[in-house]
């Protein structure tokens, strides 16, 4: 097969590396920065398990920013641009997904269009009608940040969303669906469903907003064992000894962040304007307070001291801090006239961000701040641990 994935973001570029095992496959961007380190076998997200992957010599994979040709020849092409959230409309802004759609139209393809990116209830039922011609599907992603390869290829499920009533979509939705389960290390154990478009977008939206309640709850919980100087970590083991409840994705934070959960429960929300609702709204605004519960309770320390942040990403061994819940928390610590210094590689050229001072130096970071502020633990904070504020628990993601 000839596939072409548009978009080397996290899912993007795992997608696209998966693939290349089994099928020729030209992965597209817009940025020639990620293009050059797909062609040079680098990664372009921090991601191990892809890295070894894409030292293969067995991958049928370029990457190019031109797609026209890539897009006449395809037998798939696969959209996985991003879908950021627009605060005005309180709607994902699908414009990307758009112009791949047109461009590839506009090149004549006969390829069936596969959309990735997380959209709004009823966007694929919405381009499918514009292009009556072409088959439309659905696919949702369920990655989590920092082990995108791993969970494409060992995926808990695969969904395929289509319309049925034209022509043979489901059962090109079943070909699809069957040519990712093939590719797939776990391929014959895998479940399928084969469903609507419109139901294969709300589970996207839906399993976000449940994983973003379930982060806020052992958050609320944290803050009552803190206190009331309890301790958080007997309490959680022991409600999530409960089976029901299960003992997984339950250590704190100082909120949930990253890509998809922040915009994801508010695109769903938008979708309960007219229907009564308190649960999905409850989640959203907790996270917020969650974010302010804990400004406070640095700000209560002293705005006479000075703040580190380690890390601004959500997560460890991730770069990505798009929407990480420290940056908000930085506003309110400087909106309180405290100083606040960051320490993250990721910065290492900078001397500001955000008009915040970066720090390239560990251990003048460790030594100059009075609080080292953590969403995140690393042992190379163990010398300086009387310093650090964290409500990472469990040392896990």
């Amino acid at each position: 097969m000839n596939i072409v994935v548009a978009g080397l973001g996290y899912v993007g570029s795992s997608l696209a590396v998966m693939l290349a095992h089994q099928h020729h496959v030209t992965a597209i961007d817009i940025l020639p920065a990620k293009v050059d380190l797909i062609n040079n076998k680098q990664a372009p997200i921090v991601d191990e398990a892809m890295q070894q992957a894409l030292s293969s010599d067995n991958l049928d994979l370029q990457a190019s920013t031109t797609p026209d040709e890539a897009y006449r020849s395809a037998d798939f092409i696969i959209i996985a641009t991003p879908t950021d959230y627009r605060e005005a409309e309180e709607s994902f802004d699908t414009s990307s997904v758009e112009s791949v759609v047109e461009a590839a139209v506009a090149c004549g393809t006969k390829a069936v269009i596969v959309v990735k990116s997380t959209v709004p209830v009823g966007f694929t039922r919405g381009i499918q009608a514009k292009h009556p011609d072409l088959t439309v599907l659905f696919c949702p992603e369920f990655l989590r940040e920092g082990s995108a390869y791993s969970d494409t290829v060992s995926p808990e499920r695969i969904v395929v969303g289509c319309l049925a009533s034209i022509g043979n979509n489901e059962e090109q939705a079943e070909s699809f669906a069957n040519l990712l389960a093939a590719c797939c290390e776990n391929k014959e154990s895998v479940p399928i469903r084969v469903m609507g478009f419109e139901e294969a977008e709300s589970i996207k939206l839906f399993a976000n907003t449940y994983l973003a309640m379930r982060v806020a709850f052992f958050n609320e919980l944290d803050l009552y064992a803190e206190e009331h100087n309890l301790d958080s970590k007997s309490i959680i083991e022991g409600v999530c000894m409960d089976g029901r409840i299960g003992n997984f994705y339950n250590n704190p934070s100082f909120g949930y962040g990253g890509y998809c959960l922040p915009k994801d429960t508010r695109q769903l929300l938008s979708n309960y304007e007219n229907l009564p609702s308190e649960m999905i709204r409850a989640t959203v605004a907790a996270n917020f307070v969650r974010k302010e519960s804990i400004a406070q309770h640095v700000i209560a320390q002293g705005t006479d001291k000075k703040v580190g942040i380690y890390l601004l990403s959500m997560k460890s061994n991730s770069d990505n801090y798009r929407n990480s819940p420290i940056l908000d928390i930085m506003n309110m610590l400087r909106e309180a006239g405290m100083e606040v210094i960051i320490y993250d590689p990721v910065l290492a050229h900078d001397a500001l961000f955000n008009g915040f001072a970066v720090e390239q130096d560990l251990s003048a970071f460790k030594e100059n701040c009075d609080i080292i502020m953590a969403n995140r633990y690393d042992e190379c904070l163990d010398d300086v641990k009387h310093k650090v504020y964290t409500r990472d628990i469990f040392h896990q993601n």
